[in-house]
Order: structure tokens, then C-alpha cells, then sequence
């Protein structure tokens, strides 16, 4: 009876929504870019609502997006490092609203003992990383979305230094130093496997990592120039096995919804109203993302009420 009972606990731990003390467990699944600062907004919502429990996976937003539309799992947020996965993914069939809350940058991070750490700047950075004893590392644009911003950078790269060629010679280096998400590349670098890596300024500043600061015509970080971003794309795996889809360059914005399915439904949109307010945005300040204020809804009139004032008004 004792092994049942002990069985019966395990198995209502892995149901989202249940536990077996009396708590609320809040499911999230995020980008891998944001795992520090959901960590400190998971640790501050729970501390001010008492037995609530915030369980959290990280993953690149892709593969994210695919834990509910292909493998049928529930989660109560779901958090994209692009608001396009949402909205192309999980609307109209899986949510009803998207809402972008914050932007980042795509720069490139290193340590002091990198190769040729000394001399590298901004006027020479392509050269320095295509020379043959330089080991770069990126994500895979299959996978998430800061590979893509990879190949959209490069691509801009090439046309704003007028170097036909260099976006395939940057893309075509060292591809075994390719991972699923950002983040995995953070190890790769600490330990000296890779010299450099095209990452997301957040995820440089929260590791302690030197970072290149490249041209806003290249690193993906102004909303005015959203149109000069577009000029560039890249194929990824499109919404039904086998096809490739095409999605165009835009400024960075992360972006987040509720599925209509959520078990927690309640809970998830005090989180997020948390995550939108203004201690919400000092942490995402804090971990080295700039929050959208106001925030950025695709539809607004979809969007439930209790949120829409973070869309219209800069504080709560």
C-alpha cells in the first residue's frame, strides 16, 4: 500500500497544475535566453503567493513551441525569444493572444583569453573571426530563434560592409560548434572550446562575458529600422514535418501568451501581469533585457483584460 501511495505522489508531481502538499504548480516553457530572468521572476512571484510552485523548462523557442503542438503537452505560459514563433505556431489553434515585453541584441561575446581577444573591435571583427585558429560557435536556426538572428546578422553584416561572400564564409566556420539554444554555448566559451560565439547581450552580461557591440544596422536592436532588418530571411522547419518556412529579419522582441488550455489559468495571468509590472521589468532590466513599455500586442482586443493596461500605459 505504501509503494502505491508512493507511486500515486510521483506520478500527480509530472500532471502540470498538481502537487501533493496543497500547492499550485504555475508550468512555464521559455526561451533558453530568458531562463535567468524567469528564474528571478519564478523566486519573487512565488515568495509573495504562498504555495504557489513555478516550474520552469528551458528550451529554444522552436522546440518550445513543438512541446504543445507536436507532443501535446500543456504549460500555463509559454515565452518566445521571438514573437513570431507564437504567432505562427500556437495562434489561432493553441492561444488567442501574443504579447511582445521585451528586446535584446545580438552581439558577439568572448573571454579575455580568446584569440586574439587584445585587437578585437569593431572595425575587425569579421576578419578575426575567420581566421583559421579562431573557433566561433552559434545556435541552430532550426532550432531557435538566435540561430536565426545569426544568419540575419550576417547576412546585414555583409551588406552594410559591402563584403560579398563574408555572411556564407561566417556561417559556413566551424559548424560542429553548433548547439540547440544560446545558452548552450555559454560552457563551450567559459572552458575555451570556442573563442567567440554570436549571442543574445543578455546572456553575455548575465555570464560575466566580454561582448562586441556591432553596428544597430546589424544587430538586430532598433525598432526603426524593422524594415531594414526585413530585407534579410532564412528557412526554418515549417509547421508540418519535412517543410521549410521562410522568416524575415525584424527587431528583437521577446513575446509571451497563455494556451487556451492552460491548467492554471488564473495563476498564469497573475504571473504575467506580475512579469509586466514594474518589478517584472526591473528584473528583466537587472538581467540585461530592455522591457517593451508599453508592451506589444499582435491583437489587442484578444488580449484579456486584466493586461491590456501594460499595453497602453507605462506604469501599472
Amino acid at each position: 500500500m505504501r509503494r502505491a501511495l508512493y507511486f500515486l505522489s510521483v506520478f500527480l508531481l509530472m500532471i502540470p497544475g498538481c502537487s501533493t502538499g496543497g500547492e499550485k504548480n504555475l508550468v512555464i516553457f521559455h526561451a533558453g535566453s530568458l531562463s535567468v530572468p524567469v528564474r528571478k521572476l519564478s523566486e519573487a512571484f512565488e515568495k509573495s503567493n504562498p504555495g504557489v510552485r513555478v516550474l520552469t523548462e528551458a528550451a529554444g523557442s522552436l522546440h518550445s513551441a513543438r512541446k504543445i503542438t507536436d507532443l501535446g503537452r500543456t504549460c500555463d505560459i509559454m515565452l518566445s525569444a521571438d514573437h513570431i514563433v507564437v504567432s505562427s505556431m500556437l495562434i489561432p489553434r493553441y492561444a488567442s493572444w501574443n504579447i511582445r515585453f521585451a528586446t535584446n541584441e545580438i552581439v558577439i561575446a568572448y573571454r579575455p583569453e580568446s584569440a586574439y581577444a587584445s585587437i578585437f573591435r569593431y572595425d575587425n571583427w569579421p576578419d578575426i573571426l575567420l581566421k583559421g585558429d579562431v573557433i566561433i560557435g552559434r545556435a541552430d536556426p532550426d532550432a531557435d530563434p538566435c540561430g536565426y538572428r545569426t544568419v540575419f546578422a550576417a547576412s546585414l553584416a555583409e551588406e552594410y560592409y559591402g563584403r560579398p561572400g563574408l555572411a556564407d564564409s561566417l556561417l559556413s566556420k566551424n559548424r560542429d560548434y553548433i548547439r540547440p539554444k544560446e545558452v548552450d554555448l555559454v560552457a563551450l566559451a567559459e572552458t575555451g572550446v570556442i573563442d567567440y560565439m554570436f549571442q543574445y547581450r543578455s546572456v553575455a552580461i548575465q555570464h560575466g562575458l566580454r561582448y562586441l557591440v556591432m553596428p544597430e544596422e546589424i544587430n538586430l536592436s532598433s525598432p526603426a529600422l524593422a524594415e531594414h532588418y526585413g530585407g534579410v530571411s532564412c528557412m526554418i522547419p515549417g509547421e508540418t514535418p519535412g517543410t521549410r518556412t521562410a522568416v524575415r529579419g525584424d527587431f528583437i522582441s521577446y513575446s509571451g501568451t497563455i494556451p487556451d488550455n492552460a491548467p492554471q489559468k488564473g495563476l498564469a495571468l497573475k504571473f504575467f501581469a506580475f512579469m509586466l509590472g514594474d518589478e517584472g521589468r526591473a528584473i528583466f532590466r537587472e538581467c540585461g533585457q530592455e522591457p517593451l513599455i508599453p508592451a506589444v500586442a499582435d491583437d489587442q482586443a484578444a488580449v484579456p483584460s486584466s493586461l491590456r493596461k501594460y499595453l497602453t500605459a507605462g506604469t501599472e
